[in-house]
């Protein structure tokens, strides 16, 4: 069984309305870089999980009461502490996935594998260090020329010129 993890995002959608309330996890960040990688995920006809700084792994369906600024690559904003996150692996069921596919930066990744650490996934992050933009030009051009089954994933994309 294959999850993918998006990485939450900078921009959220207290941005534009701040009086909007509490949103669901997947309609909170409203930036290109997460709603590329949100399509991507849903695409995949598999399951799909968000890493947020702040909660951690959250389901789609997460609610999230109000606006936040919390990223791992600074640690003054108090984010969620790895060993929470392996918790969470444990409490959410995640490792009874095989595959899991990470899109997010080098942080992010690095966190999830210390999370799945022991629990036999497969963790693979294809975009890793390239920038957000570069990253976000690449899984479109994967939806964009990905011709294979629902569920199948292809993980070759283009090389730096």
């Amino acid at each position: 069984m294959r999850l993918v993890i998006i990485r939450c995002g900078k921009k959220k959608v207290w941005s534009g309305n701040p009086d909007v309330g509490p949103q669901k996890g997947k309609d909170t960040c409203t930036g290109g870089y997460f709603t590329t990688n949100k399509w991507f995920a849903k695409s995949r006809g598999c399951d799909w999980m968000i890493l947020s700084a702040k909660y951690g792994f959250m389901a789609p369906d997460f609610p999230i009461p109000e606006n936040y600024n919390v990223t791992f690559t600074k640690p003054a904003t108090h984010p969620i502490s790895t060993p929470r996150l392996t918790e969470q692996v444990e409490e959410l069921g995640l490792g009874r996935y095989d595959e899991v596919t990470v899109l997010g930066g080098v942080e992010y990744v690095k966190r999830i594998r210390e999370a799945y650490r022991g629990t036999g996934a497969r963790i693979e992050a294809p975009f890793a260090g390239y920038s957000n933009a570069v990253q976000e030009h690449m899984v479109n051009y994967v939806l964009q020329e990905d011709l294979t089954p629902q569920g199948e994933m292809k993980t070759t994309v283009p090389r730096r010129k």
